[in-house]
């Protein structure tokens, strides 16, 4: 069966449009479309559907098309796909302008390139074009590839350039999705995606979109990721590039779906590819980390005495280092502790809402030291989940130089015990020191001013300026007063 799929797609490289019309319209595809679209759909069918009545008429089809040619010229052989398409190659006979093709088998590439190639008498060795690639997704696990990274190519000089795509889901495809659980009304956990990125092979790509960026699938515009709002002035709103759910506008069937790229030309390049996968949660997520993530104890406790060994250089010896328990994301008490392990803090925070934020604004920052924390550095601190355990009436504690440690409770408030005694107002205590000035207090020592502070101020200075006024009418114009309290103030503890 391997041999005949073989046999088939080398026969379907080589045939014409017509003949891929007529394959396709055989089986009721659709024969519209550009001459790599045909190859594309009729390679689908022979890899997925390839029934022995679709066998029967590709060798027709490619029969019919050799015997046209003439007896003289045999029909060349299947044969790899690369090399297939050095047999269909048309040589030039400097003795005849026609076009002869020559059968793979009697192909003598020294005789034929030789002339060519500086007299080496090889064919030159095929430099392999590196691939585009994209950086992996923790939240989303490939299925399969639908369409590798390709790169959008402008067709004019116009600012709006626009990018078909057509392929169709193979049943097996289908049944993924249609069987996949609802993460939310509407949302199924197996997608089909569009992931855009820059051309770029040097390293793996995040998703970047171009500008004008609009996705048509079959009849309908995909809704893409829209931009956060800035409240900083001058600083323009981010538009967060994540993997374009496409599933909604697609065909669940055999039919061919096709899809439309509208993006802006302005001298950067992007490629694009379709990827079928599965959505995962941060609970998902969350429960993977425990099961493959978590540090042992032992080894935490040898990575702390690692911290704190002596370094010989330094003239500062460090004795502990101090640890909270409390997660720098929420303010709560840790329940996960979890830290990268290119991180050099032993500060850890919670994976719980790590996770969960991440989820809504994928940024797979650290929160302790803001360096990149991604999903696959994550590891749990066996030796601090113990001790979260144990630990449950302090929110911090201190690591020692032998790799044990000890909690740091909180100290409580010393109460502020007063430095003179507190004087209840119209007390008894009080009228025994309002004196007059020229008296004297206890031991023959002259008693200190009391300001009654029951005492409204605003209406007693109201009844001074009414008494002046009463003054001013009867004895005219008078001195002003001097406060009869020329001594400070009594302390109010």
């Amino acid at each position: 069966m391997a041999a005949e799929l073989v046999e088939a797609k080398n026969m379907v490289m080589s045939f014409r449009v017509s003949d891929l019309q007529m394959l396709l319209g055989f089986v009721g595809r659709s024969k519209s479309g550009l001459k790599h679209e045909l190859v594309t759909r009729a390679l689908q069918l022979v890899q997925f559907d390839c029934s022995p009545e679709v066998f029967k008429k590709i060798k027709e089809l490619y029969e019919t098309r050799y015997n046209k040619k003439g007896s003289e010229v045999a029909p060349p052989p299947p044969a790899p796909p690369r090399a297939e398409a050095l047999a269909l190659h048309s040589s030039y006979d400097r003795g005849s302008a026609v076009p002869r093709t020559l059968p793979a088998a009697s192909i003598d590439y020294p005789a034929l390139y030789g002339k060519y190639l500086n007299g080496l008498g090889r064919l030159p060795p095929k430099v392999a074009k590196p691939e585009v690639r994209l950086v992996k997704l923790p939240f989303y696990t490939t299925l399969d590839e639908l369409l590798k990274p390709t790169e959008l190519v402008p067709q004019n000089n116009e600012k709006l350039q626009e990018s078909p795509c057509i392929f169709a889901l193979t049943p097996r495809q289908v049944e993924l999705i249609r069987n996949s659980r609802e993460l939310q009304p509407g949302v199924k956990s197996v997608q089909v995606v569009l992931r855009i990125c820059y051309t770029d092979t040097s390293s793996p790509q995040e998703d970047q979109y171009p500008p004008n960026i609009a996705v048509k699938v079959n009849h309908s515009y995909c809704s893409v990721p829209g931009y956060y709002p800035s409240n900083k002035p001058g600083v323009e709103p981010k538009r967060p590039c994540r993997p374009i759910n496409l599933t909604h506008l697609m065909y669940l069937s055999a039919a061919t779906n096709r899809i439309t790229v509208t993006w802006g030309n302005y001298g950067k390049s992007y490629s694009v590819g379709l990827y079928l996968v599965r959505q995962m949660t941060s609970a998902e997520l969350l429960q993977r980390l425990k099961t493959i993530g978590i540090k042992h104890p032992e080894l935490c406790k040898a990575l702390v005495k690692e911290k704190l060994r002596l370094d010989p250089d330094s003239e500062i010896a460090t004795t502990g280092v101090r640890v909270s328990l409390i997660c720098p994301l929420v303010k709560m008490r840790l329940s996960v502790p979890c830290r990268a392990e290119t991180c050099a803090h032993l500060q850890c925070f919670d994976a719980v809402f790590y996770l969960q934020m991440n989820e809504k604004k994928p940024t797979w920052m650290c929160p302790v030291c803001d360096k990149p924390a991604p999903y696959d550095q994550l590891i749990i601190d066996g030796l601090l989940s113990k001790i979260l355990t144990e630990c449950e009436d302090a929110d911090e504690i201190e690591y020692l130089v032998d790799g044990s440690w000890c909690p740091i409770r909180a100290e409580k408030e010393r109460s502020c015990s007063p430095q003179c005694p507190i004087l209840v107002l119209g007390s008894s205590e009080v009228n025994g020191l309002l004196a007059t000035p020229n008296g004297t207090g206890e031991n023959g020592k002259a008693p200190a001013d009391v300001v009654d502070l029951t005492l409204d101020s605003s209406s007693s200075e109201e009844d001074e300026e009414e008494d002046e006024e009463e003054d001013d009418d009867d004895e005219g114009p008078q001195p002003k007063r001097r406060c009869s309290y020329e001594k400070g103030l009594v302390s109010a503890c």
